[in-house]
């Protein structure tokens, strides 16, 4: 069944009107036409089956039939902590993290960061609502503007006593690192941009609580080390393969 993200306000409404470029993808590209069923969620990840009762690419009005009570989150809230990359890797890590079941993604412009700003905040948000919709997630991560490496650590709610950063100079086994966090349903990943994290930002996240780990002998680029981390600690601590 389709799902479509739709804001809270909108399903105060009765029937649902879905406009524009929703509207536009419902009709143009899935095809959908009146009778047939939907998922529609909410910010807050609540999700409602539906039934449309009309539809052109400009509008589509559906009917509310009920509450929908499957959930594809993951029981691990990770924080994705990532370097900003040039180029499309971003929008490539953003995308294929959200499919995966990140639940925040934090840019960082770092030391050895290649691009130091970047417009590209709505793209980006716009990447993951797609990838979640995809993915049939619930809900879309939480994306930020990019923050200085240094302030990271101010970030309000951010958890460093399960944090992990990425260094491919050493750090502890990831066995090791995710034996000793089993119980936890929450861990931040700090992965570096082209040319990894330098010493200092290195010895800045261990003096804030942070654990150093290594992903393996091979260095690996920047969107292949947040893909694989993602899905190691999903694996790991989260739902992935089970």
């Amino acid at each position: 069944m389709h799902r479509i993200f739709i804001q809270e306000t909108s399903l105060l409404q009765r029937p649902v009107v879905i406009r524009d470029e929703k509207a536009h993808y419902l009709f143009s590209v899935l095809r959908c036409k009146p009778g047939d069923c939907l998922i529609v969620t909410d910010e807050k990840g609540k999700s409602y089956t539906a039934q449309i009762l009309t539809a052109s690419k400009k509008e589509v009005t559906a009917d509310i039939t009920g509450d929908s009570v499957i959930n594809t989150e993951s029981s691990l809230n990770i924080t994705l902590i990532q370097g900003l990359l040039k180029g499309e890797k971003m929008d490539f890590v953003i995308q294929k993290t959200t499919e995966l079941g990140v639940n925040v993604i934090i840019p960082v412009i770092t030391e050895r960061s290649q691009i130091r700003e970047t417009r590209k905040l709505p793209r980006w948000k716009k990447i993951a609502e797609e990838a979640a919709r995809q993915s049939g997630r619930n809900v879309i991560p939480e994306i930020f503007s990019p923050f200085a490496f240094e302030d990271i650590f101010n970030f309000p709610g951010l958890h460093v006593k399960e944090g992990i950063i990425f260094w491919e100079k050493g750090g502890q086994r990831l066995s090791a690192v995710t034996s000793r966090l089993r119980n936890a349903d929450r861990v931040c990943l700090f992965i570096g941009p082209e040319g990894g994290f330098s010493e200092k930002e290195v010895i800045t996240a261990l003096e804030k609580g942070i654990c150093t780990a290594t992903l393996g002998n091979r260095i690996l680029r920047a969107e292949t080390a947040s893909i694989t981390a993602v899905s190691i600690m999903q694996y790991a601590l989260g739902d992935l393969g089970s």
